[in-house]
């Protein structure tokens, strides 16, 4: 028994002698062996079908013709561009070079301090009546022209009117002929004067950065009998002053002038 095959059926009679072997379950264990053959085969045959199953698929794959994909592309015309005009005007010309720079000292506001510690002193006077003064010492052409910077304002971009400046504005010909201008100018009311009327009229207007007059106001109170208008007018008709300057440039500046109006005079 040791030996016995699990092909061999000869066990199947040994087991079965001497009993029904017309009992089915002698003729199932009689073909036992054909079964056992024919599930070692399948199982084989199963085995290799799932190893090469994925091989022929893909060689299956590759003998299908691909298709050609044939992609439609829009083709746009370009117009031709529009023939010149010949009589169109010619393109501007470049803007001009900027001015040569006039040449300026850095002015230094004093300070009451010991001479040991100053350590940038303001320019001397010999200095200024060669070069302007500035914010910054800048060499530049001693023959440049002056340009003046058309602005209202403070020297910080904001706009404003300096109420005091480095240099403030000043009447040709300084105080002393802007006295004789007001003395020929002013014209006393007759209706003040009839009617005995004085007054002191305090007048406040803005010296532009080119000298002209503007921005005339009032800051005393309103006299009447025409005294107002006379000394507002008188001020409106006055020549170009001197303007003044902050940092080397010309920039508005507010001047306050009081206007005399007695009858001594």
């Amino acid at each position: 028994m040791a030996n016995t095959s699990i092909f061999d059926n000869n066990w199947v009679n040994m087991v079965f002698e001497g009993r029904n072997q017309q009992y089915g379950a002698f003729v199932l264990r009689k073909k036992s062996s054909n079964y056992t053959i024919k599930g070692i085969v399948f199982s084989i045959i199963g085995f290799s079908l799932a190893i090469a199953a994925p091989v022929i698929i893909n060689y299956v794959k590759s003998q299908i013709p691909k298709e050609n994909i044939i992609v439609e592309a829009e083709v746009t015309k370009l117009e031709a561009p529009p023939p010149m005009d010949e009589d169109a005007p010619p393109p501007p010309p470049p803007p001009p070079p900027p001015p040569p720079v006039k040449s300026t000292i850095k002015f230094t506001p004093p300070e009451i301090k010991k001479d040991e510690d100053v350590t940038e002193p303001p320019p001397t006077q010999v200095e200024l009546e060669k070069v302007d003064a500035g914010a910054q010492t800048v060499e530049g052409d001693p023959n440049a022209k002056e340009v003046l910077i058309e602005e209202t304002g403070t020297g910080n971009g904001e706009g404003e009117i300096l109420l005091e400046a480095e240099i403030n504005p000043e009447f040709p010909g300084g105080e002393e002929k802007m006295l004789e201008y007001l003395r020929d100018h002013v014209e006393y009311p007759p209706i003040a004067k009839e009617n005995n009327q004085e007054a002191r009229v305090i007048v406040r207007f803005a010296v532009m950065p080119d000298g002209s007059i503007d921005k005339i106001e009032l800051l005393s109170k309103p006299f009447g009998w025409g005294l107002d208008e006379a000394a507002k007018k008188a001020v409106k008709g006055m020549p170009k002053w001197s303007p003044g300057r902050q940092a080397g440039r010309a920039v508005a500046v507010y001047f306050t002038l009081p206007v005399l109006f007695s009858l001594d005079q």
